[in-house]
């Protein structure tokens, strides 16, 4: 692969609360994952956000939650399906009005924390996010972990997916992630997650923590921008990426049936 998305999750403060810097990972990353309320995030950090990502040419993705501010939305919360589905397109729908303010436009969906997790083996969730992704437009790729039933059932409804791999999260042999619960299920040491990110890329595989190879297909890669020194960190991976001959290129623009 000569060309890859770096992608991290931002706007993830609310009120007078900031997590991360969102203004310099904005000029390091090609696509952002703007927090839109349920978990993180409000109004006046959303229009931010969207501003600036709009200014320096990044892409603007709904990043969508469980409704669970008190528990940055890494909380497993049952929802009935045709619940989620409408509070899907609310968040969606509210990121989209300040990107349009911005000149610009949602333009790719990706679940949160316990969403994003629940929908790698819950068919029913996974089929009320792609409901609302396909309810809102049909246009939207939507992100996430390569073999999860939420890219299965995307697809099957007609919905581009786009693969992600997470350099700073650990491996399960499975190719699923490492629960955070877990000690060292996120990593920090800048190097080793550029390493990786540059492993995922050139050669399709990541380390588990068993040590045995796992093969992964990312077209994305992403950085999580609440981790300590996630700036330094995200510098590093991009310059590693270039280094190694990759061109960072915002997935939204790859490939055909993308909005533009």
């Amino acid at each position: 692969m000569s060309e890859v998305d770096l992608n991290a999750d931002l706007g993830e403060g609310f009120g007078v609360w900031r997590l991360g810097d969102d203004d310099a990972l904005l000029d390091l990353v090609t696509s952002a994952n703007v927090a839109c309320g349920f978990h993180a995030g409000d109004p006046t950090i959303m229009r931010r956000v969207c501003a600036t990502a709009a200014r320096q040419g990044v892409a603007i993705g709904a990043q969508v939650s469980y409704q669970d501010l008190a528990g940055f939305g890494r909380r497993a919360i049952d929802v009935e399906p045709e619940r989620l589905t409408d509070e899907i397109v609310y968040q969606i729908a509210a990121l989209d009005g300040f990107a349009r303010l911005a000149e610009s436009a949602v333009t790719y969906v990706k679940p949160h924390g316990a969403l994003y997790n629940r929908i790698i083996d819950d068919e029913v969730q996974a089929a009320a996010v792609v409901a609302a992704v396909r309810a809102f437009d049909a246009r939207l790729p939507v992100l996430g972990l390569p073999g999860s039933t939420f890219l299965r059932i995307a697809a099957a409804a007609g919905l581009q997916v786009i693969h992600e791999g997470f350099a700073d999260r650990a491996y399960l042999p499975d190719g699923r992630l490492v629960p955070r619960g877990v000690p060292g299920a996120v990593l920090h040491e800048p190097e080793t997650i550029a390493q990786r990110a540059v492993r995922m890329v050139v050669d399709g595989e990541v380390e588990a923590v068993d040590g045995s190879v796992v093969a992964i297909s990312a077209q994305s890669i992403c950085v999580h921008g609440d981790t300590p020194d996630a700036v330094r960190i995200v510098q590093l991976v991009r310059q590693k990426l270039v280094d190694n001959g990759i061109n960072l290129h915002r997935f939204t623009s790859l490939g055909n049936g993308s909005p533009s």
